[in-house]
């Protein structure tokens, strides 16, 4: 049975631990957080009652016997803490997304795990999720021929309700410093861009040009990216684009957060669209209008994946089980170091587009280029400006909702359910 520490009992870590609570292969047998009464509490839901509780990391990693160490903690502490597990000789770390807030300490961090003998994984859930892994499946046999574009749209919307202490734990992404970026593009875009270069079976893209408004005061967004992916000399241009789109008088329930993603691949031979991933297993996910995947290929509309579940925190289940995998049987995960900081360096990419008005390469995002400050996301949270901001952009929130529950729509508290 594998040993498995927690550090970081936060928002995510409900998502993150549930494979481990019906696995038959590793247990939680510590958690380490600096909020004693939180971890303690977290325990308690998850019905585990013999895990021991730490308020600091470094105790748990040098007195326990652990195989596996989950980082789930604000990204400007991942490198410390995975430099310290590697050093105290860790067999095997997941990390959180994004690797880190930059692509520096992304290095430290491969640096250190190969110097030690550890296998690194960074946490990535969307391409874990089953009909996101169906698609990859059908453009792999060539149902749309050979892929040619990409596009996803991710919406914003009004709903669920989320309570003070998690608006409150959202803060510190809004900091460039701790964040490494926004909480939409960097923060939230890590999972897009990852399905980006899976889908299309590229490893990076070539050059990015974006736009990013600060309208909330809050968030990076709305938003919107371009790029081109590498190709062979004669091959015909690939492109893709990724929208974040707020939309405020839009109440969309979800177990999860307010959001949801809708994707568009276009081939040589037809089309595929993907619907739903953050926001599955709602409504619409249980819409006839709406099924998991729609090919038109060859004169024919076909559709693929209704009898996949479609609740999201099955990609966190599956995700965790290939990295118990992965440990048990000596394999890479399906992201390692260099693979989460290729996905650093692609989501840094849009915001140094966007301040400096230009086409940015990929070779550009580098930590030499980090030291001469040439490729450093700016900060654009200001504290008095942004909360103003932010204060109009939730009244204006609040107003359509509160309209919209007179009209009748039914409007719900953010929650996690517990059914296996």
């Amino acid at each position: 049975m594998l040993k498995v520490g927690i550090i970081g009992c936060g928002v995510i870590s409900e998502l993150n631990v549930r494979a481990y609570l019906y696995s038959k292969d590793a247990e939680i047998v510590a958690v380490a957080d600096t909020d004693k009464d939180n971890a303690i509490e977290k325990l308690e839901r998850w019905g585990i009652r013999t895990a021991k509780i730490y308020n600091n990391y470094k105790k748990m990693v040098d007195k326990e016997d652990l195989d596996i160490v989950e980082i789930l903690t604000p990204h400007h502490l991942h490198t410390p803490m995975t430099e310290y597990c590697a050093k105290a000789g860790v067999p095997a770390i997941s990390v959180q997304k994004p690797m880190a807030h930059n692509i520096t300490d992304c290095k430290k961090m491969i640096d250190a795990c190969k110097e030690n003998d550890v296998k690194l994984k960074v946490f990535e859930n969307f391409i874990f999720a089953p009909h996101i892994r169906k698609a990859k499946e059908l453009l792999d046999e060539g149902v749309i021929g050979e892929r040619i574009s990409f596009r996803i749209n991710t919406v914003l919307t009004a709903g669920p309700h989320m309570p003070y202490s998690l608006i409150e734990s959202y803060l510190w992404r809004v900091q460039v410093d701790k964040c490494g970026g926004g909480p939409l593009v960097y923060d939230d875009g890590i999972h897009k861009f990852s399905l980006a270069l899976w889908l299309m079976n590229q490893e990076r893209v070539e050059k990015v040009y974006a736009w990013i408004d600060y309208f909330s005061g809050i968030m990076d967004g709305p938003s919107n990216i371009f790029w081109k992916y590498p190709t062979e000399e004669n091959e015909p241009p690939k492109y893709g684009s990724m929208e974040f789109s707020l939309a405020p008088n839009f109440y969309f329930p979800s177990n999860y957060y307010a959001c949801e993603e809708f994707i568009e691949i276009s081939g040589t031979k037809g089309i595929m669209w993907i619907n739903q991933c953050t926001s599955g297993g709602n409504f619409l996910s249980k819409s006839s209008q709406y099924p998991p995947i729609v090919v038109y290929s060859e004169g024919e509309v076909k559709e693929y994946g209704d009898d996949l579940p479609m609740d999201w925190r099955y990609s966190f289940i599956n995700s965790t089980e290939d990295f118990i995998n992965a440990v048990k049987n000596d394999k890479s995960p399906l992201y390692t170091g260099e693979g989460g900081m290729n996905l650093s360096i692609f989501a840094k990419m849009p915001y140094i587009s966007n301040q400096e008005q230009r086409e940015v390469f990929w070779d550009e995002i580098t930590p030499e280029n980090e030291a001469n400050n040439s490729c450093v996301v700016e900060k654009f949270f200001t504290k008095r400006k942004s909360i103003f901001q932010m204060l109009k952009y939730n009244w204006r929130v609040r107003k359509d909702l509160k309209k919209g529950k007179k009209q009748g729509l039914k409007h719900t508290e953010f929650k996690y359910e517990y059914q296996k």
